[in-house]
């Protein structure tokens, strides 16, 4: 193997996440429609699904996250859904505000919502470039 190989970039594993309490992180990810694929509660953690793929959002309980939003810039994920301005409905019906309304991107919509820690996870479709969406 060269050392080109041994550096290849092959996929994402896990998208970490601290968060103050695992168990309200738990039920904010569920109401926004998330899995909970594993919850370990005396490791600190719990794996949510996103989709059919191996890799998940591990929530991570971090004792010093006390601070809401934390002292550091938010963590960004976008996932794909079918269509943004219905996750935004279905979301907004579990009681999760947007952090402003559906937007218009180069392939779609997308809607932001942020955890009690800042988090940030967007909802973005392929509604308006459907030859790039997973199904």
């Amino acid at each position: 193997m060269s050392d080109d190989q041994s550096y290849e970039l092959l996929g994402f594993d896990n998208v970490l996440l601290p968060v103050g309490d695992l168990g309200e992180a738990v039920d904010f990810y569920r109401r926004a429609g998330f899995v909970v694929g594993l919850r370990f509660d005396e490791a600190g953690i719990a794996l949510l699904k996103a989709g059919c793929e191996t890799p998940g959002i591990l929530l991570r309980r971090e004792e010093a996250l006390a601070h809401r939003p934390p002292p550091w810039s938010p963590v960004r994920v976008w996932l794909e859904v079918p269509d943004a301005r219905a996750a935004a409905r279905r979301l907004a019906d579990a009681g999760i505000a947007p952090l402003d309304k559906p937007f218009s991107t180069a392939t779609g919509w997308t809607v932001e919502v942020a955890d009690p820690w800042g988090n940030v996870f967007g909802f973005a479709d392929y509604l308006k470039r459907p030859e790039l969406a997973r199904r």
